[in-house]
Protein backbone atom coordinates (compact mmCIF):
# COMPACT_ATOMS: atom_id res chain seq x y z
CA UNK A 1 0.00 0.00 0.00
CA UNK A 2 1.38 3.84 -1.02
CA UNK A 3 0.11 6.93 -1.25
CA UNK A 4 1.22 9.38 -2.97
CA UNK A 5 -1.38 12.93 -2.58
CA UNK A 6 -1.59 13.74 1.00
CA UNK A 7 -5.28 16.22 1.89
CA UNK A 8 -4.01 18.33 4.65
CA UNK A 9 -7.64 19.79 6.68
CA UNK A 10 -6.38 22.88 8.42
CA UNK A 11 -3.77 25.17 7.95
CA UNK A 12 -2.81 26.09 11.44
CA UNK A 13 0.83 25.78 12.55
CA UNK A 14 0.35 22.07 13.04
CA UNK A 15 -1.68 21.88 10.21
CA UNK A 16 1.40 23.95 7.50
CA UNK A 17 4.08 21.87 9.58
CA UNK A 18 2.62 18.26 8.63
CA UNK A 19 2.34 19.50 5.31
CA UNK A 20 5.95 20.28 5.37
CA UNK A 21 6.98 16.94 6.83
CA UNK A 22 4.35 15.20 4.01
CA UNK A 23 6.10 17.25 1.22
CA UNK A 24 9.54 16.51 2.70
CA UNK A 25 8.49 12.58 2.69
CA UNK A 26 7.87 12.86 -1.30
CA UNK A 27 4.11 13.00 -0.98
CA UNK A 28 2.20 15.76 -3.36
CA UNK A 29 -0.02 18.31 -0.80
CA UNK A 30 -3.41 20.00 -0.77
CA UNK A 31 -3.34 22.15 1.86
CA UNK A 32 -6.64 23.28 2.67
CA UNK A 33 -6.99 26.47 4.65
CA UNK A 34 -10.29 28.82 5.65
CA UNK A 35 -8.33 32.01 5.88
CA UNK A 36 -8.18 33.26 1.70
CA UNK A 37 -5.10 35.66 2.42
CA UNK A 38 -3.03 32.28 4.33
CA UNK A 39 -4.35 30.56 0.75
CA UNK A 40 -2.38 33.68 -1.19
CA UNK A 41 0.87 33.61 1.22
CA UNK A 42 1.66 30.13 1.40
CA UNK A 43 0.73 30.31 -2.83
CA UNK A 44 2.86 32.97 -3.28
CA UNK A 45 5.67 33.88 -1.18
CA UNK A 46 5.96 30.40 0.43
CA UNK A 47 5.10 31.30 3.69
CA UNK A 48 1.93 30.47 6.47
CA UNK A 49 2.28 34.47 7.57
CA UNK A 50 -0.70 34.73 9.86
CA UNK A 51 -0.02 31.04 11.70
CA UNK A 52 3.99 30.15 11.05
CA UNK A 53 5.51 33.09 9.89
CA UNK A 54 9.62 33.15 8.85
CA UNK A 55 9.45 29.79 7.61
CA UNK A 56 9.65 28.89 3.90
CA UNK A 57 7.64 26.17 2.51
CA UNK A 58 8.31 23.49 0.50
CA UNK A 59 7.39 24.11 -3.53
CA UNK A 60 5.19 20.37 -3.21
CA UNK A 61 2.58 22.49 -1.13
CA UNK A 62 -0.18 23.73 -2.58
CA UNK A 63 -2.97 25.63 -0.69
CA UNK A 64 -6.83 25.87 -1.14
CA UNK A 65 -9.96 27.01 0.67
CA UNK A 66 -12.08 24.70 -1.45
CA UNK A 67 -12.34 21.21 -0.04
CA UNK A 68 -13.55 19.75 -3.08
CA UNK A 69 -9.38 20.14 -4.33
CA UNK A 70 -9.05 17.26 -1.61
CA UNK A 71 -10.83 14.99 -3.78
CA UNK A 72 -7.91 13.04 -5.59
CA UNK A 73 -6.10 12.62 -2.29
CA UNK A 74 -5.03 8.95 -1.16
CA UNK A 75 -4.12 10.18 2.70
CA UNK A 76 -6.05 13.04 4.44
CA UNK A 77 -4.70 14.81 7.43
CA UNK A 78 -7.67 15.88 9.69
CA UNK A 79 -5.88 19.03 11.66
CA UNK A 80 -8.80 21.17 12.27
CA UNK A 81 -9.09 21.90 16.15
CA UNK A 82 -10.57 19.87 18.03
CA UNK A 83 -13.70 21.78 18.78
CA UNK A 84 -14.36 22.59 15.12
CA UNK A 85 -13.35 18.94 13.66
CA UNK A 86 -16.74 17.70 12.99
CA UNK A 87 -17.84 20.87 11.06
CA UNK A 88 -14.69 20.13 9.22
CA UNK A 89 -14.75 16.54 8.50
CA UNK A 90 -18.69 16.91 7.69
CA UNK A 91 -17.87 19.65 4.95
CA UNK A 92 -15.27 16.93 3.72
CA UNK A 93 -17.40 14.11 3.90
CA UNK A 94 -18.80 14.26 0.62
CA UNK A 95 -15.05 14.79 -1.18
CA UNK A 96 -13.80 11.95 0.49
CA UNK A 97 -12.18 9.17 -1.66
CA UNK A 98 -13.56 5.97 -0.45
CA UNK A 99 -10.95 4.10 1.29
CA UNK A 100 -8.47 7.01 1.82
CA UNK A 101 -7.32 6.80 5.74
CA UNK A 102 -8.40 9.81 7.92
CA UNK A 103 -5.28 10.81 10.32
CA UNK A 104 -6.71 12.62 13.48
CA UNK A 105 -3.90 14.86 14.46
CA UNK A 106 -6.21 17.44 16.23
CA UNK A 107 -5.75 16.86 20.48
CA UNK A 108 -9.19 17.50 22.40
CA UNK A 109 -12.58 16.56 23.85
CA UNK A 110 -15.73 17.23 21.79
CA UNK A 111 -18.01 20.06 23.75
CA UNK A 112 -21.25 18.90 24.43
CA UNK A 113 -20.97 15.26 23.28
CA UNK A 114 -17.39 14.47 25.27
CA UNK A 115 -16.41 12.03 22.42
CA UNK A 116 -13.32 11.70 21.42
CA UNK A 117 -12.09 12.76 17.96
CA UNK A 118 -11.95 9.10 16.75
CA UNK A 119 -15.75 8.90 17.65
CA UNK A 120 -16.32 12.11 16.14
CA UNK A 121 -14.70 10.75 12.93
CA UNK A 122 -16.54 7.26 12.54
CA UNK A 123 -20.15 9.37 13.20
CA UNK A 124 -19.07 11.72 10.27
CA UNK A 125 -17.00 9.37 7.97
CA UNK A 126 -18.20 5.96 9.01
CA UNK A 127 -16.72 3.95 6.50
CA UNK A 128 -13.13 5.56 6.79
CA UNK A 129 -9.92 3.84 7.98
CA UNK A 130 -9.01 6.20 10.89
CA UNK A 131 -5.60 6.75 12.84
CA UNK A 132 -4.84 9.08 15.32
CA UNK A 133 -1.61 10.66 15.26
CA UNK A 134 0.04 12.26 18.49
CA UNK A 135 3.19 12.96 19.94
CA UNK A 136 5.15 15.70 21.44
CA UNK A 137 5.89 18.04 18.79
CA UNK A 138 6.13 21.83 18.53
CA UNK A 139 5.08 22.91 14.70
CA UNK A 140 7.57 25.20 14.88
CA UNK A 141 10.32 22.63 15.23
CA UNK A 142 8.65 20.78 13.03
CA UNK A 143 8.34 23.08 10.25
CA UNK A 144 11.95 23.85 10.37
CA UNK A 145 13.15 20.33 10.00
CA UNK A 146 14.11 19.49 13.70
CA UNK A 147 14.08 15.76 15.01
CA UNK A 148 10.94 14.99 16.68
CA UNK A 149 8.95 11.58 17.07
CA UNK A 150 5.07 11.07 17.60
CA UNK A 151 3.23 7.95 17.91
CA UNK A 152 0.93 7.05 14.88
CA UNK A 153 -2.34 4.42 16.02
CA UNK A 154 -3.83 2.37 13.81
CA UNK A 155 -6.14 -0.56 14.51
CA UNK A 156 -4.87 -2.11 11.03
CA UNK A 157 -1.80 -2.16 12.04
CA UNK A 158 -0.48 -2.91 7.96
CA UNK A 159 -2.54 0.40 7.18
CA UNK A 160 -0.86 1.97 10.10
CA UNK A 161 2.52 0.95 8.73
CA UNK A 162 2.35 2.37 5.67
CA UNK A 163 0.98 5.47 6.99
CA UNK A 164 4.17 5.98 9.05
CA UNK A 165 6.20 4.70 6.05
CA UNK A 166 4.57 7.67 3.90
CA UNK A 167 4.99 10.00 6.18
CA UNK A 168 8.69 9.21 7.56
CA UNK A 169 11.63 11.05 7.46
CA UNK A 170 14.93 11.20 9.44
CA UNK A 171 13.67 14.43 11.49
CA UNK A 172 9.89 12.90 11.97
CA UNK A 173 10.01 9.54 12.86
CA UNK A 174 6.43 8.05 13.62
CA UNK A 175 6.24 5.25 16.16
CA UNK A 176 3.25 2.66 15.56
CA UNK A 177 0.22 1.42 17.89
CA UNK A 178 -2.66 -0.16 17.68
CA UNK A 179 -4.24 1.93 20.69
CA UNK A 180 -6.00 4.95 19.15
CA UNK A 181 -7.75 5.55 22.78
CA UNK A 182 -4.69 5.54 24.52
CA UNK A 183 -3.11 7.99 21.09
CA UNK A 184 -5.84 10.48 21.16
CA UNK A 185 -6.42 10.59 25.00
CA UNK A 186 -2.95 11.80 26.29
CA UNK A 187 -3.14 14.23 23.75
CA UNK A 188 -6.60 15.68 24.64
CA UNK A 189 -5.45 15.95 28.52
CA UNK A 190 -2.15 16.81 28.36
CA UNK A 191 -3.36 20.63 27.00
CA UNK A 192 -5.59 20.89 30.35
CA UNK A 193 -2.22 19.92 32.65
CA UNK A 194 -0.35 22.60 30.61
CA UNK A 195 -2.80 24.84 32.03
CA UNK A 196 -2.23 24.10 35.16
CA UNK A 197 1.64 23.88 34.83
CA UNK A 198 1.70 27.61 33.69
CA UNK A 199 -0.25 28.56 36.74
CA UNK A 200 2.56 27.16 38.61
CA UNK A 201 5.15 28.71 36.73
CA UNK A 202 3.26 32.42 36.71
CA UNK A 203 2.63 31.95 40.33
CA UNK A 204 6.67 31.42 40.90
CA UNK A 205 5.93 28.48 42.76
CA UNK A 206 9.36 26.51 41.77
CA UNK A 207 10.22 23.49 39.90
CA UNK A 208 9.18 21.02 42.62
CA UNK A 209 5.67 21.87 41.98
CA UNK A 210 6.03 22.11 38.86
CA UNK A 211 7.28 18.45 38.40
CA UNK A 212 4.67 17.31 41.05
CA UNK A 213 1.73 18.63 38.63
CA UNK A 214 3.50 16.78 35.70
CA UNK A 215 3.94 13.58 37.64
CA UNK A 216 0.34 13.89 39.38
CA UNK A 217 -1.14 14.95 36.39
CA UNK A 218 0.12 11.97 34.40
CA UNK A 219 -1.71 9.59 37.16
CA UNK A 220 -4.66 11.33 35.90
CA UNK A 221 -3.99 11.33 32.05
CA UNK A 222 -3.21 7.80 32.55
CA UNK A 223 -6.67 7.15 34.95
CA UNK A 224 -8.75 8.86 32.21
CA UNK A 225 -7.35 6.78 29.73
CA UNK A 226 -7.75 3.48 30.72
CA UNK A 227 -11.53 3.95 32.11
CA UNK A 228 -11.93 5.03 28.19
CA UNK A 229 -10.76 1.46 27.24
CA UNK A 230 -6.48 2.42 26.74
CA UNK A 231 -3.88 0.51 27.82
CA UNK A 232 -1.41 2.17 30.34
CA UNK A 233 1.89 1.14 28.37
CA UNK A 234 0.35 3.27 24.83
CA UNK A 235 0.21 6.82 27.34
CA UNK A 236 3.83 5.95 28.58
CA UNK A 237 5.05 6.22 25.28
CA UNK A 238 5.30 9.14 23.01
CA UNK A 239 1.72 10.24 22.78
CA UNK A 240 1.08 10.83 27.02
CA UNK A 241 4.15 10.72 28.81
CA UNK A 242 5.94 12.24 25.84
CA UNK A 243 3.59 15.10 24.53
CA UNK A 244 2.61 16.31 28.26
CA UNK A 245 6.51 16.46 29.49
CA UNK A 246 6.97 18.96 25.91
CA UNK A 247 3.72 20.46 26.17
CA UNK A 248 4.46 21.65 30.54
CA UNK A 249 7.51 22.79 29.91
CA UNK A 250 7.57 25.46 27.88
CA UNK A 251 5.90 28.73 27.12
CA UNK A 252 6.35 27.72 23.24
CA UNK A 253 3.39 25.81 24.51
CA UNK A 254 0.04 28.05 23.86
CA UNK A 255 -1.72 25.92 26.70
CA UNK A 256 1.31 26.48 29.21
CA UNK A 257 1.55 30.49 28.46
CA UNK A 258 -2.08 30.77 28.89
CA UNK A 259 -1.71 28.96 32.42
CA UNK A 260 1.55 31.49 33.26
CA UNK A 261 -0.87 34.69 32.00
CA UNK A 262 -3.32 33.05 34.65
CA UNK A 263 -0.71 32.84 37.21
CA UNK A 264 0.56 36.07 36.98
CA UNK A 265 -3.01 37.58 38.06
CA UNK A 266 -4.31 37.95 34.08
CA UNK A 267 -8.17 37.05 33.12
CA UNK A 268 -9.10 34.60 30.71
CA UNK A 269 -9.46 36.79 28.11
CA UNK A 270 -6.65 39.20 28.58
CA UNK A 271 -4.61 35.63 28.70
CA UNK A 272 -6.25 34.90 25.35
CA UNK A 273 -5.53 38.53 23.87
CA UNK A 274 -3.62 38.63 20.21
CA UNK A 275 -3.45 34.78 19.81
CA UNK A 276 -3.88 33.79 16.54
CA UNK A 277 -3.71 30.37 17.40
CA UNK A 278 -5.97 28.04 19.55
CA UNK A 279 -4.83 27.22 23.23
CA UNK A 280 -7.21 23.31 22.60
CA UNK A 281 -6.61 23.08 26.35
CA UNK A 282 -9.35 25.79 27.23
CA UNK A 283 -11.55 24.50 25.29
CA UNK A 284 -10.76 20.76 26.25
CA UNK A 285 -11.01 21.74 30.32
CA UNK A 286 -14.71 21.14 30.86
CA UNK A 287 -15.22 18.87 28.58
CA UNK A 288 -12.37 16.72 30.53
CA UNK A 289 -13.72 17.79 33.42
CA UNK A 290 -17.05 16.19 32.72
CA UNK A 291 -15.78 13.28 31.23
CA UNK A 292 -13.96 12.34 33.93
CA UNK A 293 -17.27 12.34 36.29
CA UNK A 294 -19.26 10.91 33.69
CA UNK A 295 -16.84 8.20 34.01
CA UNK A 296 -15.73 7.97 37.85
CA UNK A 297 -12.50 8.73 37.35
CA UNK A 298 -10.63 10.95 40.37
CA UNK A 299 -8.83 14.33 38.74
CA UNK A 300 -8.23 17.04 40.67
CA UNK A 301 -5.70 18.77 38.74
CA UNK A 302 -7.98 18.85 35.58
CA UNK A 303 -11.10 19.80 37.71
CA UNK A 304 -9.32 22.93 39.24
CA UNK A 305 -7.85 23.70 35.99
CA UNK A 306 -11.79 23.36 34.46
CA UNK A 307 -12.91 25.75 37.61
CA UNK A 308 -10.47 28.06 37.07
CA UNK A 309 -11.17 28.56 33.69
CA UNK A 310 -14.86 29.19 34.08
CA UNK A 311 -14.65 31.62 36.94
CA UNK A 312 -15.85 29.65 39.74
CA UNK A 313 -13.00 29.30 41.85
CA UNK A 314 -10.04 31.87 41.98
CA UNK A 315 -6.08 30.69 41.46
CA UNK A 316 -5.27 31.28 44.96
CA UNK A 317 -8.14 29.02 46.10
CA UNK A 318 -7.93 26.49 43.70
CA UNK A 319 -4.02 26.23 44.86
CA UNK A 320 -5.16 25.82 48.13
CA UNK A 321 -7.46 23.20 47.39
CA UNK A 322 -5.52 21.30 45.82
CA UNK A 323 -2.49 21.41 48.65
CA UNK A 324 -5.16 20.97 51.15
CA UNK A 325 -6.09 17.32 49.96
CA UNK A 326 -6.24 14.45 52.02
CA UNK A 327 -2.76 12.88 52.16
CA UNK A 328 -2.97 9.35 50.20
CA UNK A 329 -1.22 6.35 48.97
CA UNK A 330 0.58 7.19 45.55
CA UNK A 331 -0.72 4.20 44.13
Amino acid sequence: MTFTHAGVIGAGAWGTALAQVCARAGLRVTLQAREPEVVAAINTARENTLFLPGIALESAIEATPDMAALAACDLILAVAPAQHLRAALTAFAPRHRPGAPIVLCSKGVEQGSLKLMTEVAAEVLPTAPIAVLSGPSFAGEVARNLPAAVTLACADETLGRAIAEAIAIPTFRPYTANDLIGAEAGGAVKNVLAIACGIVEGKGLGRNAHATVITRGFAELTRLAVALGARAETVAGLCGLGDLVLTCSSTQSRNMSVGVALGQGLTLDQALAGKVSIAEGVASAPAVRALARKVGVEAPICEAVAAILAGEVAVDAAIAGLLSRPLKSEA
